[in-house]
């Protein structure tokens, strides 16, 4: 319980589904006694669709669980992070509710085209993954830092450690999150001066929906079970399991808080020892 959040307000991408490390630290930042806004695409599932995103149904539920079971002040927002006009909506509901954002924590994300090498991957896809993944982060903080202004504040970028080690197979995202840890830095420099702390977190193998959506590709492709290629992921981390969504949360709320007061610029590994490297 980080005391200083009582009364804070804070902007989550990617928090409409319970399995995620966004509906995590916005229900840590809630336990804490911050009001949170909940982002996410809201849209009606698509048939056939591997990886489905949160609906505007969950959006709401969890936006109305979250304010009952903290009594904090909740909003639900259905937004596009690829789309300018889409955020600039998002960003006029939550001033007609809140006069203040003092936490920003920029979670969305997805990958498409995988698995693929550089030479086999769609183009658009290859585009697409690193407008969501990159491009958003430099979108919404853009919308969102003008309301931060007059008050210490926290951004949190949600980075991977595909940002710092490469994948293969998985180059648009490895490069898009490679790119948000270094506009974490560059943010840092240029709104230290504004009092707005900005540094990101680098989950590694993480038990969400895309981390089983993962290992049930690499199933197919290896023509084994998904529990094979979770224990061959295992062994290649020292601690020796997958890490859950609130060890991540755990991190990005800390960063939120005054107890990382003086931290800013950092990229820091949340990830069993995988990576080991700054």
């Amino acid at each position: 319980m980080y005391q200083d959040l009582k009364g804070k307000t804070a902007v989550v991408t990617g928090a409409g589904k319970k399995t995620g490390i966004g509906y995590a630290i916005a229900e840590k930042l809630a336990s804490c006694g911050c009001h949170v806004i909940i982002a996410d695409l809201g849209k009606t599932p698509i048939p056939g669709e591997s990886l489905k995103s949160a609906t505007r149904d969950e959006m709401d539920a969890i936006a109305s669980e979250l304010s009952k079971t903290h009594d904090v002040r909740t909003l639900a927002v259905a937004v596009d992070v690829t789309d300018k006009n889409a955020i600039d909506a998002m960003m006029e509901t939550v001033k007609g509710a809140f006069d203040h954002v003092d936490i920003l924590c920029n979670n969305a994300g997805a990958s498409f085209g995988v698995p693929n090498t550089v030479l086999s991957y769609d183009e658009a896809a290859w585009i697409k993954t690193v407008d969501v993944n990159l491009f958003s982060v430099f979108r919404v903080s853009r919308a969102v830092i003008p309301l931060m202004a007059g008050k210490p504040a926290a951004i949190v970028n949600t980075a991977s450690r595909a940002g710092k080690v490469p994948p293969i197979f998985n180059s648009a995202y490895a490069v898009a999150k490679a790119g948000v840890i270094m506009l974490t830095k560059t943010m840092a420099r240029e709104l230290a001066g504004m009092g707005i702390r900005v540094n990101a977190i680098c989950p590694g193998q993480i038990a969400t929906d895309l981390e089983k959506w993962r290992f049930g590709l690499e199933a197919s492709i290896f023509s084994t079970t998904i529990e094979e290629r979770e224990k061959e992921m295992c062994k290649t981390i020292p601690l020796g399991y997958i890490g859950l969504p609130g060890d991540a949360a755990d991190l990005a709320v800390f960063l939120a808080s005054d107890e990382s007061r003086y931290m800013t610029g950092q990229a820091i590994n949340i990830d069993g020892g995988q990576c080991m490297e700054l």
